[in-house]
């Protein structure tokens, strides 16, 4: 199948290498030119485990390929996936969606023959009827369907996520649509990934539902973990006593400092909008934005509390940026509200990331970067865990103790035993334990 992947950020270009990988011919499409030239000399502009070979793999076979020229890649395509980004709004949260419909107009004029558009980007419900609009505005005589496609990406597992998926969900309302989409995912039918096909609303509400149930066990374990605090009981205990039960499952219940990223943030905020505009609130979604907000400056007062109350003219070392381990996103990372309430708190901030420093330099400002975590601590009055990256769950405790001014360690991600940490002359602090 030919298949046009217009946006080559994380969702474009990790589904056009895998589909390419796939044995489909994939040409990726952006407006950013240095970004085109960057990904022809294969260079990957952002950090996701094996994507790099991937995408090398992919332009050697000749199957994946490049490209500013929309109109040239568009012309006889089988399917072409949107896949730009789709921002929170600026003032009122809605989902953004000029790059959407940009992207359209333009994909609108190019149009040959019969061809599947895919909405692959995370759109509120009803983005697929505006499409179609746009599309008949712009081209009247044009043979196309559109559907939605949801992506169900995790960052820093990506690759596995595309070619070993949960499920595949496909929403449309034409039949020719279907067929095509199925022969594009053929390839998953060896691994026996559903294939689940619905209505198009019902595909674009799949995954906000989603994002938003997922963002809801987070928020729910973190509550539960301030209550063990207060209660003497173990979060971590507690998560495993009710992850057993099949019901509930085990993932997404690891007590930390919030969630962040660039979906549950944006997702949940747009399904909230979503639902005021229909008349429908959704009063747990709302709570857990509210709770999570709250919860990633809270986490910078615990820091406090830790290093004794009071961090004015002290080093605060902290160890991992990105919002999460094997990926350099700094979007909505947690690491950002504790850096800002130490720093509204007085203290001096020297920090360590494997892979999101140079992403970290645009929105942490005042900070000392360090390259490694050892040289990052150094001097400090209190070293906190932000991201649980491999690198820190092996730190040499005792040489941790020695290179503190103060041995204190908060530990937010809740990577290391107690009496370990307090074997080694430290004081730890974790959450929910």
């Amino acid at each position: 199948m030919k298949i046009v992947m217009v946006g080559s950020g994380y969702v474009g270009l990790v589904s056009g290498a895998c589909f390419a990988d796939f044995g489909h011919q994939v040409t990726c499409v952006d407006k950013d030119e240095t970004k085109i030239a960057a990904l022809k000399d294969g260079v990957i502009p952002i950090y996701e485990p094996g994507l790099d070979k991937l995408v090398a793999a992919g332009s050697a076979s000749g199957r994946l390929t490049f490209t500013s020229d929309m109109a040239a890649a568009v012309r006889g395509a089988d399917a072409v996936f949107i896949a730009v980004g789709t921002p929170s709004r600026r003032g009122d949260g809605h989902a953004d969606m000029v790059y959407v419909h940009a992207a359209t107009r333009e994909i609108a004029t190019a149009l040959t023959g019969f061809t599947v558009i895919v909405n692959k980007s995370t759109v509120p419900v009803g983005t697929g009827d505006d499409v179609e609009r746009l599309i008949c505005e712009v081209n009247p005589d044009a043979d196309f369907a559109v559907v939605s496609n949801p992506e169900f990406l995790r960052e820093g597992a990506a690759i596995d996520d595309f070619k070993r998926p949960d499920r595949v969900v496909i929403g449309g309302h034409d039949e020719r649509a279907f067929a095509v989409m199925r022969e594009i995912y053929r390839p998953l039918a060896l691994g026996r990934s559903p294939l689940i096909e619905m209505s198009r609303r019902g595909a674009e509400l799949t995954k906000y539902a989603g994002n938003a149930f997922l963002a809801t066990k987070i928020t729910f374990i973190n509550e539960m973990a301030d209550l063990c605090e207060k209660v003497g009981a173990d979060v971590q205990e507690v998560a495993r006593g009710i992850g057993l039960d099949n019901r509930i499952g085990s993932k997404f219940l690891h007590a930390g400092p919030g969630y962040g990223g660039s979906c549950f943030p944006k997702d949940t905020l747009a399904l909230l909008k979503t639902a005021e505009d229909f008349a429908s609130p959704l009063r747990i979604v709302e709570a857990v934005v509210s709770v999570n907000d709250r919860r990633k400056r809270a986490m910078g007062r615990k820091v406090i509390e830790a290093a004794g109350g009071d961090v004015r003219g002290k080093t605060v070392a902290i160890l991992g940026l990105a919002f999460k381990p094997n990926t350099d996103d700094m979007r909505d990372a947690p690491s950002i509200a504790i850096i800002q309430a130490l720093q509204d708190a007085g203290a001096t901030l020297h920090v360590y990331d494997p892979k999101s420093m140079e992403q970290a330099r645009s929105v942490l400002k005042d900070v000392v970067y360090f390259d490694s975590p050892y040289a990052a601590m150094a001097g400090a009055d209190a070293l906190v865990i932000a991201t649980e990256w491999d690198e820190f769950r092996a730190l040499d405790l005792p040489r941790v103790t020695a290179l503190l001014r103060t041995p204190v360690l908060v530990d937010l991600r809740n990577i290391y035993p107690r009496v370990m940490v307090e074997a080694a002359g430290l004081a730890y602090t974790a959450v929910g334990r």
